[in-house]
């Protein structure tokens, strides 16, 4: 198949474009902070004509059940809409969606004690006649059609006249109110008491490091689209989304990269270490250098660098896996974090879906070893994560892909909003240090929901 691209001009911002384009499954991938040599690219979905959700092995493309191992009926679809185009933009058509954490359920052999309170899908994707395209690194915007729905121009035509009429949306200071009355599956003590069961099972040797979630929920009857609103002014992020679903929407502001794929390169950006933001400069400072002098922090991405750097070199050419950043501090707007970034080269017969399903879940949020540590995760937390550690993103039908790491995340459905925020635990885990860094990691999402 060929896409059809065409350059657009207009004085709106991403936000108040997507505004226009608004309606169920529709899903904008949003780089709301553009630093760091991240956030090139935002897209907006437009005019969806297939969904595949599924949950285990039940797959269903526009409602019609099959049993059907989900990453391989991923890959049918994709293959059948494939397209040759040698655009340097890394996303022209394909789909838009998410894999829960639980998608790893599906992968490996894992215990079912913890509950699921909270039912979703365990992957979604939307497939988009046309995709808005916001190149922020050059300034330009574009439109592209896949002429699956009606003709190639003449959607464009129509998406350009849409946005030449849209107003920009205004945006209103957030008002601190009366905080939310939250709920968590931890008390405080008992939070400290599973930092301790996750120490007690790394110095018996199961684990080496793993990562520990506590889960908030609050009622809620803010429109998940002013939440969003809020959310990307105060807390901006270079893997931002913001996706209305059936039944449920999902509102992201993630610093983390889990996997970018473009002509056949691989990175994944691994967050491990957090210090909060200081009240002023000088505490700004004083917090990001303990941050980069703190051996625990560094120690704990380590170890996480080295499942990475062998996850990749399950779907990688020979000797081509390599660590190009290992301890560069990020600033965000609530917190510091310190990250390492991974390369290398797919090898000719792994495919982006392929790539994903090798490495799934991400181990900055599981731990290492990778299955150990989920089985000691299920036995600790007690409630399934659902989309919290997932990863959202696209797959291109040229083969291109990037997905982030679902932190910062508030999942809404009904008048109901869950969000977790949690950390990575080691022997030398201080347990009030670590309870006090979910909070940190919270502030801006407990702000928006006020």
């Amino acid at each position: 198949m060929e896409v059809l691209i065409e350059e657009f001009s207009s004085s709106l911002d991403t936000f108040s474009i997507y505004t226009l384009f608004r309606e169920k499954n529709s899903i904008f991938l949003d780089s709301a902070l553009r630093e760091n040599n991240l956030g090139d690219y935002s897209f907006i979905g437009v005019n969806p004509f297939l969904t595949f959700k599924s949950y285990d092995n039940n797959v269903w493309i526009n409602g019609e059940l099959s049993i059907e191992e989900p990453f391989n009926a991923l890959e049918k679809l994709m293959n059948k809409y494939k397209i040759t185009n040698d655009n340097s933009i890394p996303f022209l058509s394909g789909a838009i969606g998410y894999f829960s954490y639980d998608m790893g359920r599906t992968l490996e052999k894992l215990p079912t004690t913890a509950k699921e309170d909270v039912k979703i899908p365990h992957s979604y994707f939307v497939f988009y006649d046309n995709i808005i395209i916001f190149d922020h690194k050059n300034n330009k915007n574009y439109v592209t059609a896949l002429g699956v729905k009606e003709p190639k121009k003449q959607s464009i035509c129509n998406i350009l006249q849409r946005i030449k009429e849209g107003k920009q949306v205004v945006y209103e200071e957030i008002i601190n109110k009366t905080e939310k009355c939250l709920k968590s599956n931890f008390s405080k003590n008992s939070y400290l008491g599973a930092v301790e069961t996750f120490r007690e099972y790394i110095r018996s040797g199961d684990i080496y490091i793993s990562n520990l979630t506590q889960r908030f929920s609050c009622n809620c009857n803010k429109p998940s689209y002013e939440i969003y609103k809020d959310l990307r002014i105060i807390n901006k992020a270079p893997f931002a989304a913001f996706m209305e679903l059936e039944g449920f929407e999902v509102i992201s502001s993630s610093p983390e990269r889990f996997m970018k794929i473009y002509n056949r390169k691989v990175e994944t950006r691994p967050i491990k270490g957090t210090r909060p933001r200081g009240k002023d400069k000088l505490e700004d400072e004083k917090n990001k250098i303990e941050l980069i002098n703190s051996e625990k922090d560094k120690s704990e991405l380590l170890m996480i660098v080295d499942l990475e750097r062998n996850d990749l070199s399950k779907v990688c050419k020979n000797n081509s896996v390599k660590v190009t950043e290992l301890f560069v501090i990020e600033k965000y707007a609530t917190v510091f974090h310190l990250v390492s970034t991974i390369e290398g080269t797919l090898r000719d017969d792994v495919s982006s879906i392929e790539c994903i399903k090798q490495c799934y879940p991400g181990g900055s949020i599981t731990g290492a070893p990778k299955i150990r540590a989920m089985e000691v995760i299920e036995e600790v937390e007690e409630l399934r994560r659902n989309i919290y550690t997932g990863a959202i993103g696209y797959f291109d039908y040229r083969g291109n892909s990037d997905f982030n790491i679902v932190i910062r995340t508030i999942l809404k459905e009904d008048d109901t909003a869950y969000f977790g925020v949690g950390g990575g635990i080691t022997f030398e885990s201080n347990k009030e240090d670590e309870y006090e860094e979910t909070l940190h990691k919270a502030k801006a999402l407990i702000k928006v929901l006020q």
